[in-house]
């Protein structure tokens, strides 16, 4: 397991560490903080980022929220201080689990099984989410399309969808991709719906 730690408290990181032990074959990048965070994923793909802090900086929440839009992971964060609109705000930001005060070794691998299944839920989510938004977008497009060709060929609804499925087929590409070029063609000539 390849895990980045980012934390600039020598101790903390080494109580980290010590928690970590418990892993077979472990890998681990330790850095003081989280400037540069996004080149340190990249280059190491850690299984898992880990961040120990006093708490939790507006900046470093930022650089985590960047790291989950491009390179998602589980990442566990360890705070001394409890500051609920910084916890909201890093939970926001994709940190997996939110630990206050509860850096003990002994707890760590707990906390990071956690975080994983934690990570794994969420990811499902924001998949199905996308794939829900892509759906909804290809179904508006057909309506429009099919809309047109009512209008433009005088079709009744079956006709223009049956119209619109056979031009997919035979350029063998998908229905959405059929709409959005004919109502693309649509604009440009005037008159789309």
């Amino acid at each position: 397991m390849r895990i980045l730690v980012v934390d600039h408290d020598e101790a903390r990181r080494e109580r980290v560490v010590e928690g970590l032990r418990a892993f077979d074959d472990l890998r681990l990048l330790l850095v003081e903080n989280t400037l540069g965070v996004m080149e340190h994923v990249a280059k190491f793909a850690p299984d898992m980022v880990i961040v120990a802090c006093d708490a939790p900086a507006r900046d470093a929440i930022d650089d985590l929220r960047r790291v989950t839009e491009t390179n998602p992971r589980p990442i566990v964060m360890f705070v001394d201080r409890d500051e609920p609109e910084q916890a909201e705000a890093a939970l926001r930001a994709g940190v997996a689990a939110y630990v206050v005060d509860g850096l003990e070794p002994g707890r760590i691998r707990s906390v990071l099984d956690l975080a994983s299944a934690q990570f794994r839920v969420s990811e499902s989510l924001r998949r199905d989410l996308a794939q829900a938004k892509a759906d909804l977008a290809a179904r508006k497009i057909v309506e429009k399309a099919k809309g047109i060709l009512m209008k433009r060929r005088g079709l009744d609804e079956p006709a223009a969808y049956a119209l619109l499925r056979r031009a997919a087929m035979d350029q063998g590409k998908t229905l959405a991709v059929v709409a959005g070029e004919l109502t693309a063609a649509a604009a440009l000539l005037g008159g789309g719906e």
